[in-house]
């Protein structure tokens, strides 16, 4: 019987969890480890942070805290399974194009299912004595905060309902503003219950109902080419009727697919079944009988098989499990950062700084380590190389996995997007991961440095010939997409043309036999270096807006070069989508071509700007209509400088054609142009800049730059880290910001692929080298790939090719 006296020196440490308490019962602090684990889970009576083995002895030694709750699981085999849930039964039906939410794919679906069973034991360091639970004779504070973490509430749990609440996932929708006091013409309409046609062309599917006038009229023309022939827009633009109702939709408990034209969206009208009332339809009568916009969504993915193309479904694949090849669980449309975080932690240096670092990182171990990037970091990085959590799994291939649901909260704290749990844009995660990574790595070795490289822009006004040369860091290379570069053109037309005769007929082509544009990878670098013109740019030369010419090199080669296909777009309707094209990604490129190589003794440089160059202007009412359409301020200003203020719809246009560009939400300075009206800062402002490692130089700089705003400040002041420690070195303009250089020749190591008609929805895989032979990681379903498919790509990571 172990004595209770061992508890007393440590009753005053022991804390009671409040409601507000977060408890990190599911799963170590530190490591992956979890009840589950074979040696359990230790949550602090103090701090209620939970620890594997491994670690709750650090964590002890660095703080004193002695007392633990010892949680063990064990899991048996329900005793009636539901043949359904197992897979036994019909299959579950797909209503959404997402992972891991209700109605979306279920990671989980034809798992065998479990009972679990929780154990607890208190816990006295350091020798480990054990107080069994539940147990009357341990002290009441002790049995208080025990029952407290028993009962309080999973933080990750929290988190997900947290993240829920901004989720879109396709059916998810804003009550329209027009369906309170929606306007109905008493014209004598009525709707008969079938034999429903356009009433401009000979549609008799994808067809809507206009609320106000009861038009039925066709939908919109897709990108693919299918759906309608645009005609109940078009009826919009004539009247002004808002709200279209898709016939087929509707069901008898009121619902259906309801557009709102004027606020472009899809939308909920509460009032539906009284809007259809007034034109004779009582929908318990009616059966839903057309496809949802979402069905239709799934549809368009099925038809272009790159699903089962870029999942490799049609191969017999090795499952593989070990060091670097651990499985990572989907939270819910958490592909996209599984996929980032494996191909990362495929370079040297996020290995040796996250993963043999450990140590030095664990050492110092902070106050919250849940809520510390490096520690997190380090963190995911163990979990996926050291291969203790990567094991064979059931029979589908699936390993167990580790669930980064620290990381994915932590990244995502306060970001918009990522915080949700909505599907992302990958390469938009990567650039924000590299963000806080920065932010995170002041004065400290910064792994991303292997990726980092300089642009170099050279510019000539057209009219004095004269230059000047622009040179910034960047982490990646983005390539354009020039479709009307395809070699098989003529494949590609012979291919729609039979595919809208099968769909004219109701038959569909074998997906497996998609025609695809295939595009050269020399046309997208081409189309890379090709030379830009810049409308009114002003010219320090003669002292007035002209038009230059543009070209865009690199300074510097790095030793790991992250390349962006740019096929995701802006439709004519501002809606996103997807290129679905092949581009002819080579195993090994020389891009030797893309040097730059600076200001020629022939050249002439462009003068610093005058005292008396004029400041922009900008049309204060066009600003104000480009903000409220969502765009960055100082893009929107940027819009307006280079369309001379000519307009919204040239403005628009700009910032449509112009998106993707580097520098697109820079703050933007007027070419020719330096601002020299100073800022007063606030001394405090200064301080708490100071206290992220920054000099009062560099904070100033910033707060001036921003009009004193502290947010704005560090947003500036990260995204220009590099320049102001360059700034204040005094090294030359023309420096490398600190990149590594070498030669162009690189290999193929590590692609992620999308799948899905635009960002918002599908799902992203990625594909990676190692020791030769290339592995396809899936959430948790590692794999050996046999057919790798490099042409369907949308992010590249090349090694260079040592001499």
């Amino acid at each position: 019987m172990v004595p209770m006296e061992l508890l007393t020196p440590h009753l005053s440490t022991i804390k009671i969890p409040t409601s507000q308490q977060l408890v990190y019962k599911d799963e170590c602090v530190l490591s992956f480890d979890n009840p589950e684990s074979e040696t359990g889970l230790y949550v602090s009576l103090t701090s209620f942070l939970g620890f594997g083995r491994n670690y709750v002895d650090h964590y002890y030694q660095k703080t004193k805290n002695a007392v633990f709750l010892h949680i063990t699981r064990s899991k048996a085999l329900a005793a009636h399974e539901d043949a359904e849930e197992t897979g036994d039964g019909p299959e579950k039906k797909i209503t959404r194009l997402a992972i891991g939410v209700e109605g979306g794919f279920d990671p989980e679906y034809g798992k065998r299912k479990y009972i679990y069973t929780d154990h607890y034991n208190v816990v006295v360091l350091p020798d480990y004595h054990v107080f069994p639970w539940p147990n009357d004779a341990l002290p009441e504070v002790v049995k208080m905060s025990v029952q407290g973490i028993i009962d309080a509430q999973s933080p990750f749990k929290i988190a997900e309902m947290a993240a829920l609440q901004g989720t879109w996932d396709g059916e998810k929708r804003e009550v329209s503003v027009h369906s309170v006091n929606l306007k109905q013409l008493d014209n004598g309409v009525k709707i008969p219950p079938s034999g429903w046609k356009c009433e401009k062309c000979d549609l008799t599917t994808n067809l809507w109902l206009n609320l106000t006038d009861g038009s039925i009229l066709c939908g919109r023309r897709f990108f693919d080419g299918s759906g309608g022939n645009d005609h109940a827009v078009e009826h919009y633009r004539k009247t002004g009727y808002p709200l279209a109702v898709k016939l087929g939709t509707i069901t008898i408990d009121g619902k259906g697919d309801v557009f709102s034209y004027a606020e472009d969206d899809m939308v909920e009208d509460p009032y539906l079944a009284d809007h259809l009332k007034h034109f004779g339809i009582n929908v318990q009568q009616l059966q839903k009988t057309e496809k949802s916009m979402v069905e239709l969504e799934l549809e368009l993915n099925q038809k272009t098989g790159e699903w089962n193309t870029l999942q490799e479904s049609g191969s017999e694949l090795q499952p593989l499990n070990g060091p670097a090849l651990t499985g990572l669980n989907n939270l819910g449309n958490s592909c996209y950062i599984n996929c980032v975080m494996q191909v990362l932690f495929r370079m040297p240096d996020f290995v040796q700084h996250f993963v043999d670092g450990v140590g030095e990182i664990f050492s110092n171990l902070p106050e919250d380590p849940v809520n510390d990037f490096n520690v997190q970091t380090a963190k995911v990085g163990v979990g996926l190389i050291s291969g203790r959590y990567s094991f064979p799994g059931d029979d589908s291939g699936f390993q167990p996995g580790i669930s980064l649901h620290m990381f994915r909260q932590l990244i995502g704290k306060g970001h918009p997007e990522f915080m949700t749990k909505r599907q992302q844009d990958a390469h938009e995660f990567y650039l924000h991961f590299l963000t806080l990574l920065e932010r995170n790595s002041r004065h400290k070795p910064n792994p991303s440095d292997c990726l980092k490289l300089v642009v170099e822009e050279r510019i000539q006004c057209t009219e004095s010939l004269n230059v000047k040369y622009v040179r910034r860091p960047e982490h990646y290379l983005p390539l354009p997409v020039p479709v009307a570069a395809a070699t098989n053109a003529t494949q590609v037309r012979e291919y729609e043309a039979r595919r809208v005769e099968a769909e004219a007929s109701g038959q569909r082509l074998d997906p497996s036999q998609t025609v695809r544009p295939n595009i050269p990878f020399k046309a997208c670098l081409d189309s890379f270096m090709r030379e830009e013109s810049i409308d009114q740019f002003f010219s320090s030369a003669v002292n007035k807006k002209v038009t230059a010419k543009k070209i865009t090199r690199l300074g510097t080669f790095p030793d790991f070069l992250w390349i962006q296909l740019k096929k995701f777009t802006i439709k004519e309707d501002w809606t996103p989508a997807k290129l679905d094209v092949e581009v002819d990604m080579p195993w090994e490129i020389d891009l030797k071509s893309l040097r730059g190589h600076g200001p020629q003794p022939d050249e002439t440089l462009l003068p610093e700007s005058s005292p008396d160059t004029p400041a922009p202007v900008y049309d204060e009412a066009l600003l104000a209509q480009l903000l409220d359409m969502g765009f960055p301020i100082e893009a929107c200003k940027k819009s307006l400088y280079f369309t001379n203020n000519s307009g919204m719809e040239a403005a628009s246009n700009w910032l449509m054609e112009h998106m993707t560009d580097w520098d697109f939400a820079n703050k933007f300075e007027p070419p020719g142009f330096k601002s020299d009206n100073a800022v007063t800062v606030d001394p405090a402002s200064v301080e708490q800049i100071i206290g992220m490692g920054f000099t009062a130089a560099q904070a100033a700089k910033a707060l001036q730059a921003t009009e004193g705003d502290v947010g704005r400040a560090l947003d500036w002041i990260f995204s220009r880290a590099e320049q102001l420690d360059v700034d204040e070195e005094s090294v030359p303009k023309d420096n490398n910001f600190g990149c590594r250089d070498g030669e162009a020749r690189y290999k193929l190591v590590a692609f992620i692929s999308h799948m899905g008609t635009s960002t918002t929805v599908g799902h992203y895989v990625c594909h990676i080298l190692r020791q030769d032979a290339w592995v396809i990681y899936n959430d948790n379903k590692v794999e050996l790939s046999l057919n790798a498919p490099k042409n369907l790509g949308y992010l590249y990571l090349y090694q260079r090719i040592e001499p």
